[in-house]
């Protein structure tokens, strides 16, 4: 049975001592979110996930949900569980106070869906996606939508979705079939078919919201000719009384690799009755704030896979004896030392630890920023921060998931044989993972969202602007004796990254392969440097606590330490990433089709 321990003083030292995050309390959202309270969420939202959402981890993956006359049931526990979510509040934490919320900020409610995942990745994705899906109606619907749906969805009494893909189109949502004819009331009759729903039909809600992309007759063509769809499985009259049921239903399910307990649906839409959200033909720039916040949850999911794993692993390492330490007997009563002696085990475990605390930091670092971007006072400080987040969004998404996945078969590793044994859980780990790289916009897609589409803004706007700020760090802690090497390290990342920049600007702009081709190692380069600049805050903040004495000596030494490693084993990875991105698009390009 694995076994999971929210890491509640790793996240109140990144809101306390990273964020200073009381150092917004006159803005509005933040002005409630005092450390005493943010420490009394962490603790009882971890209780919650460990306690109730983890022992249904391994149930929900071995039961998977069930279809049955139209009906989705989920796996034992499930909908219980999912009441005691709701009724205790997890769900509001970062509404706006309008509609029920309780309008802390989205950094609190990150630390809390961290520890969601790493309990229950599967059930972490009903409350996750009804999240999106509010964002996108509180964003781009009409106030008459706002008014009637909202509420319940913040609450959690109903759920949400988000309905692209279709059988014949993914990513290219230009070729999507799906029509919305107009009733004369100014309603839509939707027709057409989804896959790949999560959340898609289930039990566990009254009511489910459908937030569906289709195309309504004399339109444009492409994507230009797509708009947004709110389409609930159960009517809602003017009073929010539910009604008949639409027609909206479940064809199937998936029979998947992983996150066995969420519902992935075939969604069969036949004349269902849908509002528009947002403007006619204008639907992906409605959608696009649901899948934004998607990508950073699905980021997320990374992380939280990873922690999980790191911590059975360790935990396996420490008890699991095998073999002598190569310096002479550890525990010389014993007839082996703990696998936890050998360094090529150490390697694995401070490889997923270095990653883990950087990438919680990076992570709660852009959500910080989000905050910022809408409430800051400061007009131009909150274009700064909605630059730096929308850079680093697809960035987040693909590497965080990458290595997510690379860290749960690593952890896996550490296992052994009992690793690719189920009852100890690591293998369902790492198939519940590996769904990461792929939803939400596959990683390859990230990377060229980053190169063909974020770069280009404004002339390398959004780019300027989060490097100015690693630059202006460097600048006032370049005299720091103790953080010395590191700042080297950053800034030898940053000409990396110019240098790259540059590449890409002389090369994609006369031959678009060369950009593509490029992509993702430029994605790495600026992920690597991201989390460079994280370790270097993170190593500054630790050496300015142990220089003040404060308690808990150990944990700021450990936080160095850990920051050591990934500067001397994981760094120097940017380099590999630069040579192959000036390698250029030839040898991927030059072989011909028929030879594959």
């Amino acid at each position: 049975m694995p076994i999971y321990n929210p890491p509640v003083k790793e996240l109140s030292f990144l809101f306390n001592e990273f964020l200073d995050i009381e150092q917004y309390a006159e803005l509005g959202g933040f002005e409630n979110a005092s450390m005493d309270l943010i420490d009394s969420i962490l603790e009882e939202g971890g209780k919650f996930m460990s306690q109730v959402l983890q022992p249904l981890n391994q149930v929900g993956d071995q039961e998977g949900c069930r279809l049955e006359n139209g009906e989705v049931t989920t796996p034992t526990g499930f909908k219980e569980a999912y009441q005691q979510y709701i009724e205790m509040g997890w769900a509001t934490l970062t509404a706006p106070e309008e509609f029920g919320g309780q309008e802390l900020p989205k950094s609190i409610g990150f630390a809390l869906s961290e520890m969601a995942i790493s309990s229950n990745g599967a059930f972490s994705m009903y409350p996750g996606l009804t999240h999106g899906a509010a964002a996108a109606i509180e964003k781009s619907a009409s106030q008459e939508l706002k008014d009637k749906f909202l509420a319940k969805m913040i609450s959690g009494e109903w759920t949400g979705t988000m309905n692209l893909t279709e059988p014949h189109c993914g990513t290219d949502l230009g070729l999507m079939t799906t029509k919305a004819e107009p009733f004369e009331d100014g309603s839509y009759a939707v027709s057409g078919t989804k896959i790949f729903i999560s959340a898609g039909e289930h039990d566990m809600a009254e009511n489910i919201i459908h937030l569906v992309l289709a195309k309504v007759p004399g339109g444009p063509e492409g994507i230009k000719g797509v708009s947004l769809f709110l389409v609930p499985k159960i009517m809602v009259d003017d009073d929010g009384n539910l009604g008949e049921r639409n027609g909206v239903s479940c064809g199937s399910l998936e029979h998947k690799m992983g996150i066995h307990g969420n519902s992935t649906c075939v969604m069969n839409y036949d004349q269902a009755k849908g509002y528009l959200v947002g403007d006619l033909h204008k639907g992906m720039r409605a959608m696009f704030v649901m899948m934004n916040v998607a990508r950073m949850d699905v980021a997320l999911q990374g992380t939280a896979l990873s922690e999980v794993a790191y911590q059975n692993a360790v935990e396996y390492a420490k008890d699991r004896l095998q073999g002598r330490a190569l310096t002479g007997a550890a525990r010389p009563d014993a007839k082996a030392d703990p696998i936890i002696v050998h360094p090529d085990v150490r390697r694995m475990l401070m490889k997923i630890r270095a990653f883990n605390e950087g990438a919680r930091a990076l992570g709660m670092y852009v959500t910080n920023k989000i905050d910022l971007s809408e409430l800051h006072p400061d007009e131009a400080v909150r274009q700064q921060c909605d630059d730096v987040v929308a850079l680093l969004t697809p960035v987040l998404k693909a590497y965080f998931t990458d290595m997510g996945t690379i860290n749960c078969n690593d952890a896996l590793q550490v296992f052994g044989g009992h690793g690719y044994i189920q009852e100890w859980g690591m293998e369902q780990f790492v198939r519940d993972a590996r769904i990461a790289q792929i939803y939400e916009g596959a990683n390859g897609i990230q990377a060229m969202d980053l190169v063909g589409r974020k770069l280009m803004i404004d002339n390398g706007r959004l780019l300027k602007t989060y490097l100015a700020e690693i630059g202006l760090f460097i600048a006032e802690n370049k005299e720091d004796e103790a953080l010395s090497s590191f700042i080297e390290q950053l800034t030898r990342c940053l000409g990396v990254t110019q240098k790259a920049s540059e590449f890409l600007a002389e090369k994609g702009m006369k031959d678009p392969n060369e950009l593509g081709a490029a992509a993702y190692d430029y994605l790495y380069i600026i992920a690597l440097t991201s989390m460079a600049f994280t370790w270097a805050q993170l190593v500054k903040i630790a050496n300015e606590k142990l220089a003040a004495e404060e308690s808990d000596k150990s944990f700021y030494q450990n936080k160095i330490i850990t920051g050591e490693f990934f500067f001397q084993r994981t760094l120097p990875e940017i380099e590999s990433h630069y040579q192959k991105l000036i390698a250029g698009a030839k040898s991927i390009m030059s072989l011909a089709e028929e030879s594959f």
